[in-house]
């Protein structure tokens, strides 16, 4: 039974990874594959690896006496159910952490906040302009989130790079600088907002400890381009896009988004409170304003800058797919695979400091959050607790490992789609400038922490 499961996931990853050429949306795979593997354990015996469980070896001793008024069978159908809530209870809070900053960030975007950034970046030296557009998606991104990130700046160096070789250069950088940014700040990147959530690091370490390392990461490709990049930015063109009138309120709503996504990791340190909820009540505090504001605007106008309008257009299906792929490998950690695997490598490599240098790499091929949330179901709590090197190392390397192959990240992802950026052109150009910056970060960082 096991072995069936494992084979289901590695097809549903394989699907996943494949999303273009199969043309099966990844959510789906995702879906399905979460399904199947619970559904087989479900209906399958107990496999013996459970019982080399640490979760399974205490959900029988909360059974108690009950235990010996069950058959075999009736103890595995409460050990799926329980162990399908408590899965299901940690992977709402990060889904509604999601939801929560994704509509922040419309919301904002609806009412053209991001114009501030994009109407005072004006020079046109490409060294300049390269270091500028880094510093601000570096930052950006540990505020927002990389996919946001990488959207905006992208939409930026449009309207100021008409040369087209010149900007798939920024793009890539785009992607690195994002990326990096995202990995020291729990808000920053899917991975590290998963870690955070799960009890893995605190938001005050992340960011003291792995800041340096990811700034290194962006500082060695661009360091490197600056000396190398040749060519200019075309025939310089001022953006000829107009926004409405009416809406006079951007910069209010972009002082006030960013101001309550900061605001969430002190809320979770003053209460103590799950992180979803200072995402909620931020959200519900942009609400209100939007509301509020612009109270002249014709109705119908009105209803495109409400906070309702922007909840339908949030990310839905990347939502989704979080839910089907990190319920995926919760079954494998409720089976007690990943911990044994855990195990495997700590036999036959035995030293975390490559197991998880190799995840990072790994994760420019497969989706980066399946690994953080397998590596999450591998170690636990008890043996690695919050803030120790295993966790920050993975947030680093997990985050900016995507960055060496285009489709190794939701932001890389994203820039392939807005400039098509192809697998090829980015794999010569830009891959072994990121995979130089990963490995720099990593060895700053194993050095800080006397790794190495």
């Amino acid at each position: 039974m096991e072995f069936i499961i494992i084979i289901v996931f590695v097809i549903g990853y394989l699907a996943i990874a494949f999303e273009h050429p199969i043309k099966i949306n990844k959510t789906a795979s995702a879906l399905v594959t979460a399904v199947i593997c619970w559904t087989i354990f479900t209906v399958s015996d107990a496999p013996e690896t459970l019982l080399n469980s640490t979760r399974y070896i205490d959900f029988l001793h909360e059974l108690g006496e009950k235990a010996g008024t069950l058959s075999p069978e009736e103890i595995h159908l409460e050990y799926v159910s329980e162990s399908l809530g408590h899965h299901l209870d940690e992977i709402a809070q990060i889904l509604f952490f999601l939801m929560g900053a994704m509509t922040i960030v419309e919301l904002v975007d609806a009412h053209h906040g991001f114009k501030f950034i994009t109407d005072r970046i004006k020079t046109k030296n490409p060294i300049m302009l390269l270091w500028v557009v880094c510093i601000v998606a570096f930052f950006l991104s540990s505020v927002l989130d990389n996919l946001t990130t990488t959207i905006v700046m992208v939409s930026l160096i449009r309207k100021l790079i008409p040369d087209k070789e010149m900007r798939l250069f920024f793009a890539g950088m785009i992607i690195i600088a994002a990326n990096a940014g995202g990995a020291w700040s729990p808000i920053g990147d899917v991975t590290t907002t998963m870690l955070w959530i799960g009890g893995q690091i605190s938001a005050g370490a992340i960011i003291r400890n792995v800041f340096l390392p990811s700034l290194v990461t962006m500082l060695i490709p661009l360091l490197y381009l600056s000396f190398t990049l040749k060519g200019t930015l075309g025939d310089f063109k001022e953006s000829t896009k107009t926004y409405k009138p009416a809406v006079l309120t951007g910069n209010l709503m972009l002082l006030l988004g960013i101001g309550v996504l900061i605001a969430v990791p002190i809320f979770k340190t003053t209460t103590h409170l799950p992180p979803y909820m200072g995402m909620l009540l931020g959200l519900g505090v942009l609400w209100i304003v939007s509301e509020l504001i612009n109270p002249n605007m014709d109705e119908h106008e009105r209803k495109n800058y409400t906070a309702g309008h922007a909840l339908t257009k949030i990310d839905m299906p990347s939502v989704l797919f979080f839910l089907g792929i990190l319920l995926a490998v919760g079954s494998l950690q409720s089976m007690g695979t990943l911990s044994n695997f855990a195990t495997y490598l700590n036999d036959s490599i035995g030293d975390n400091r490559i197991i998880i240098t190799l995840i990072g790499v790994l994760s420019a091929i497969v989706d980066n959050v399946p690994l953080v949330a397998a590596s999450m179901g591998m170690y636990s709590l008890e043996m690695y607790p919050m803030d120790d090197f295993i966790w920050e190392y993975l947030a680093y390397c997990a985050g900016t490992g995507g960055s060496i192959l285009v489709i190794g990240s939701a932001a890389g992802v994203a820039a392939m789609g807005m400039e098509k950026i192809e697998f090829g052109w980015y794999l010569r150009k830009i891959s072994l400038l990121a995979f130089m910056g990963y490995l720099g970060g990593a060895l700053v960082y194993l050095f800080m922490h006397g790794e190495i």
